[in-house]
């Protein structure tokens, strides 16, 4: 079974994910990323509230731990 970056005989997910987006770009320009991205942000305050973005401002560059780990970093 191939995993995600191995293909097995066509293209791999990361690939097929690029040309994709790629398609989407040249379809659609860039001004469609930049409206999806502002009606991302919006649902997002109206979910969480503005202050969410205060927390997640603060953890900016941090990162994410990985389940399991018991390291002390």
């Amino acid at each position: 079974m191939a995993t995600q970056d191995e293909p097995q005989g066509g293209m791999s997910v990361r690939e097929a994910g690029r040309r994709g987006g790629e398609r989407v770009k040249a379809k659609y320009g860039t001004e469609f990323y930049e409206e999806i991205g502002r009606k991302g942000g919006e649902a997002t305050k109206t979910k969480y509230g503005p202050s969410f973005y205060e927390v997640i401002g603060q953890k900016g560059g941090q990162k994410p731990k990985r389940k399991g780990d018991t390291s002390s970093s």
